[in-house]
């Protein structure tokens, strides 16, 4: 089997907003397309139709939801395979399951792609609806180890197809740039991504590098209560809040910086690290989720615990005061991250594509 023999329906979120997920939708949607796979992107957050739809809390799922539906069904039709982005909580009932149950009404094998780093606590209160809608499914496709013990535990058996990093757009800067003390921080704005935690080490820092500054991108519903601590801690003068980037904007402001912080207190496999480390920025990040599966301590990395901002600021100085500690880190991380470039995943992918076509026929003829 080729990509070129497949026509593939893609079924996920695009930019805008450009999110994690959204993002990796549309770069495998161009990637698969370069490698000459006819795909059909199923928009799983399509702009509501008419506009004025979004304005009614309540019912407004409706009109983005039908339309949804019978786009999957059509694209269902035309394709060889499905291949699903999948999330936890409403994302998985309302967009993943129906795209596992059409396509199998369809009789068209589903990879299901699932990305969520709240699973665990998803499945503790879904798993027997979730595992009812896999049985429906040709292969459960993960991006780490971590998801992969997850669903283990709760009796679904997956494959790792990791994630993919633009090495291209994501590259570091150019030897002319004089180091500084600008640290990045690129998550959304909401609690489970302890944000706070990030800008009250980015205080400590402060206080002993007097050049430190700090970049958030991102957006979410924390945004007016985390710049009010950012002045409340008296570095809102130190920090921009730039909103959320695209990736060209953001691959831009990687190079441009000196240290990233991932606060996070759940993760999966976070491709803000990924991007950091082949941008060639040291990364300070919670040791939590499946973090310790994508990097490794004094090596690609520094961990540490979660809502610690003194151990954040501690490993930040570190890098910022010790050059050639930061270099040696940053060697290993551009080492490291070659493993999630297309050319090291595209065979994975296609081996998984592969193996849920044969099981699926496996399937129809038994």
């Amino acid at each position: 089997m080729k990509f070129a023999d497949l026509k593939i329906a893609l079924v996920g979120p695009l930019p805008p907003p450009a999110g994690g997920m959204a993002n990796q939708t549309r770069q495998l949607g161009e990637l698969l397309r370069g490698e000459g796979a006819e795909v059909e992107v199923v928009q799983v957050n399509a702009p509501y139709r008419p506009a004025w739809a979004e304005k009614l809390k309540g019912v407004r799922a409706l009109f983005r939801l039908v339309p949804y539906l019978l786009h999957l069904w059509r694209a269902a039709g035309k394709a060889d395979l499905l291949h699903v982005m999948a999330n936890s909580g409403w994302s998985w009932h309302l967009f993943a399951a129906p795209a596992i149950w059409i396509g199998s009404l369809r009789g068209k094998p589903v990879v299901v792609n699932y990305r969520g780093g709240e699973a665990e606590r998803f499945l503790n209160r879904s798993a027997d609806s979730v595992r009812a809608s896999m049985r429906r499914a040709a292969m459960l496709v993960l991006p780490s180890g971590f998801l992969k013990e997850v669903f283990d535990r709760f009796g679904m058996e997956g494959r790792i197809v990791s994630n993919i990093i633009d090495l291209a757009r994501f590259r570091p800067a150019d030897a002319t740039r004089k180091p500084a003390a600008h640290i990045v921080v690129a998550r959304n704005l909401e609690p489970i991504y302890g944000i706070d935690t990030a800008l009250k080490a980015f205080a400590l820092v402060a206080q002993a590098r007097r050049d430190a500054r700090m970049s958030v991108a991102g957006t979410g519903p924390q945004a007016a209560e985390l710049q009010a601590l950012a002045a409340s801690l008296g570095v809102a003068d130190k920090v921009v809040f730039t909103g959320r980037l695209d990736r060209d904007q953001m691959a831009a402001l990687y190079r441009d910086s000196d240290l990233t912080f991932n606060p996070s207190r759940v993760d999966n496999m976070p491709n803000s690290v990924l991007e950091a480390l082949a941008s060639g920025v040291p990364v300070v990040t919670t040791n939590v989720g499946g973090i310790p599966f994508i990097v490794e301590n004094e090596v690609t990395a520094l961990l540490v615990p979660a809502d610690d901002p003194q151990a954040m600021a501690d490993a930040a100085l570190r890098f910022l005061n010790d050059a050639a500690f930061a270099a040696q880190i940053r060697a290993a991380g551009q080492d490291d991250v070659r493993r999630y470039a297309w050319s090291a995943v595209k065979n994975e992918l296609l081996a998984a594509y592969a193996d849920a076509c044969r099981a699926s026929g496996s399937a129809r003829r038994t």
